[in-house]
């Protein structure tokens, strides 16, 4: 008994807890400088300040660390499925929230607190996906485990979004690289490659003419390669390649010849020939798939009538679905609208931060844009522009260092684990960190959607901060507990 914590002292990762305590120093300091106001002589340690409660919030993680370190790692595996039923009836009872904060109802007010469930969502899903997919005989190529772990991931995500906290919900499909890692089929993360590569290129050119024709680039560059990514799926997945080639060459003759005739005739849109093209060869990989019993044409005939669906579908959902500042949020990203003083105000006043910061900043509370408070949401989801305003490139490139020596090192403490639940787990931690890094930062710099999700351990508050703790401190001491297996 008196071995058991010494050999967890020695095999807690002290590297890792030293980038995580260095990642709240420096938010800390980047919270102070989005919320420092000048007007009033303000005690950066005083509860009645950002600064002042957001050391409170640090205090807090790291006292739910220690004893989250103390606790015995197999109490995670444990009540793994608990933990997650009950995360689901708390989401669920969320919905119903009558207090709404800026449009959400995701978060729960208790008197002077206030806490958003869908932040501790993620480790709790994390740990049910950890559990299920270390039991013994899972497949994840056997259609039926593969379902329910999608079950696993898209149920909290529902809830997420009738809370109406899209940004948290998309959280959730960074999980898709954890199942990457653990030997899901490449073709359904090319998918969501195809599938994001069809609404940006579709809708950015949905109105552009091809040349002296009345056919849109949008959907013919789309339908395009529908029908490109089929035929060399052909190739890739059946070995087919003569087959492919003349499919291909086939769709890429009646495209080339309705575009001439469309050009030198009778100008009409040719992307009805495109449509039909790709629905008879939908139509025909599936014939091909009962003609000859081979199941991969059905499935690749289905990745093109699905595709075809999705397009369409997306197109319908952007303009009939969703609401203005939603529509035009998309729409200032995709460079069709500029906005500068409606959706795409917080980017370009981000932007303006950042830019001004030059190589080595202004200093520690001499940033100018945000404190006269141009930027919205500065010390929350854009708190990055802060860094870049008072610490210029060098400390924002220093930042996000830091971030990537974490997400080396998850990956290396992932790779070591002896067990599947450890091993799975450590991937879906450096996997939602990986997403949050990306996406704030790129939302900051104009580079991805404004979807609202913090910045880990800069963005001011107490539940995504307590989240990140839970979700990082949970996969040390399972890592940290690793010598205690049986060998």
């Amino acid at each position: 008994m008196n071995n058991k914590p010494k050999g967890v002292l020695r095999s807690i990762d002290y590297w890792t807890i030293l980038i995580y305590v260095l990642l709240l120093g420096l938010g800390w300091m980047s919270v102070c400088g989005a919320s420092y106001d000048y007007s009033v002589d303000t005690d950066l340690l005083s509860l009645d300040t950002r600064s002042g409660m957001q050391i409170v919030w640090i205090g807090t993680s790291l006292v739910l660390a220690l004893f989250i370190m103390l606790l015995d790692d197999r109490y995670f595996d444990t009540f793994a499925y608990v933990l997650y039923g009950v995360m689901l009836l708390l989401l669920f009872a969320t919905i119903f929230n009558p207090h709404s904060i800026k449009g959400s109802r995701s978060w729960l007010v208790l008197g002077p607190v206030r806490l958003q469930p869908a932040e501790f969502a993620k480790f709790i899903t994390a740990l049910a996906l950890a559990k299920f997919m270390s039991r013994y005989g899972y497949d994840i190529h056997n259609w039926k485990d593969f379902l329910k772990t999608l079950a696993i991931i898209f149920a909290p995500m529902l809830f997420i979004v009738m809370q109406r906290e899209t940004g948290s919900a998309l959280v959730f499909l960074c999980f898709f690289l954890m199942l990457y890692r653990e030997g899901m089929t490449g073709s359904v993360l090319f998918t969501a490659v195809a599938a994001v590569f069809y609404f940006v290129v579709g809708i950015r050119f949905s109105s552009t003419l091809m040349l002296d024709t009345p056919t849109r680039v949008g959907p013919f560059v789309v339908l395009l390669a529908i029908q490109v990514f089929s035929c060399m799926m052909i190739g890739v997945y059946l070995r087919e390649w003569k087959l492919a080639t003349r499919a291909l060459w086939v769709c890429l003759a009646i495209t080339l010849i309705s575009f001439a005739f469309s050009f030198y005739v009778i100008p009409f849109d040719i992307n009805w020939i495109q449509l039909a093209v790709t629905v008879v060869l939908a139509g025909w990989l599936m014939w091909k798939a009962f003609a000859d019993q081979v199941r991969s044409y059905l499935w690749i005939g289905i990745f093109a009538a699905g595709s075809l669906v999705f397009f369409h579908g997306a197109d319908y959902a952007l303009n009939n679905m969703l609401q203005d500042h939603q529509r035009t949020r998309i729409n200032v990203l995709l460079g069709l609208e500029e906005d500068l003083k409606g959706a795409g105000y917080n980017v370009h006043q981000s932007e303006i931060a950042i830019g001004s910061g030059g190589l080595k900043g202004k200093g520690f509370l001499n940033g100018t844009q945000t404190k006269l408070k141009y930027v919205p949401e500065q010390d929350t989801d854009f708190i990055f522009c802060t860094v870049g305003e008072e610490e210029g490139f060098v400390g924002a490139a220093g930042v996000l260092v830091l971030f990537l020596l974490l997400i080396l090192r998850l990956i290396h403490l992932a790779e070591r684990q002896h067990t599947t639940f450890g091993r799975v787990y450590g991937y879906c931690v450096l996997s939602v960190f990986l997403f949050h890094v990306f996406i704030n930062v790129g939302m900051v710099l104009g580079l991805t959607p404004v979807i609202g999700i913090p910045l880990p351990f800069f963005s001011y508050g107490g539940s995504s901060l307590w989240g990140f703790t839970f979700l990082l401190f949970i996969f040390l001491r399972i890592d940290a507990g690793r010598n205690q297996l049986p060998q």
